[in-house]
């Protein structure tokens, strides 16, 4: 079971990120430990108060969410991009760099805060709407042939799995729907991920729909 989780939210918006602030808190159990209003601040917020989840807006002042991507601690935050219709070239270089989901901005107050508590479960966000619109054109450069004999090597139950992480579920949803423990669908995921050689749960999530954005 989580205990509080913490989250720092970075957008340029004020009004947004307080907006976003008082959905989470309402939605019980979440602590918004920071704000940020440019890319230096998030880091620095990152630094300082170590959240579990990073709501990261990709276009802000001084420094980018991209540039923010890249200069995150080891391990990061699970990290999701914030969001628009028009940044669809953005989120699919943000999604290289292993933010593991994105949400758009106008995002219903409930899905908002289920996906905060996906992605510190360790599950991938993918919102609907933008990945309809986004799919088509990531798909463009199909999978590796690399990537296409590492899917071929998966067992039985690895695939199982990949297609659940697929859907963006999280481990203990994972583990419910297949009976497992937690423990070994972590075990499953860890091999999956090293198979596929992705960075991240969305990246292996986003193959399952015929998009390679990893490593070649």
């Amino acid at each position: 079971m989580l205990g509080t989780i913490r989250v720092v939210i970075a957008d340029d918006e004020p009004l947004l990120r307080h907006g976003l602030g008082v959905l989470l808190k309402a939605g019980g159990g979440i602590d918004v430990v920071a704000e940020a209003g440019d890319g230096h601040a998030a880091i620095d917020a990152v630094n300082r108060h170590h959240p579990d989840v990073l709501l990261l807006d990709v276009q802000m002042p001084h420094l980018g969410g991209i540039d923010v991507l890249r200069m995150l601690p080891d391990p990061p935050p699970a990290t999701a991009i914030l969001t628009t219709f028009d940044l669809d070239d953005y989120v699919a270089r943000a999604l290289e760099l292993g933010a593991q989901g994105f949400l758009l901005k106008d995002i219903e107050p409930e899905t908002l805060v289920r996906a905060v508590r996906d992605l510190a479960a360790g599950g991938a966000v993918l919102d609907p709407r933008i990945t309809a619109r986004l799919l088509p054109r990531l798909r463009g450069a199909g999978v590796s042939l690399n990537k296409a004999r590492a899917l071929a090597t998966l067992s039985a139950r690895e695939r199982q799995v990949l297609d659940l992480l697929g859907d963006g579920h999280p481990n203990a949803r994972i583990a419910s729907t297949l009976n497992l423990t937690e423990a070994t669908v972590k075990s499953y995921v860890s091999a999956t991920l090293t198979k596929l050689g992705v960075r991240n749960r969305v990246q292996a999530a986003l193959l399952v729909h015929g998009v390679d954005v990893g490593c070649p």
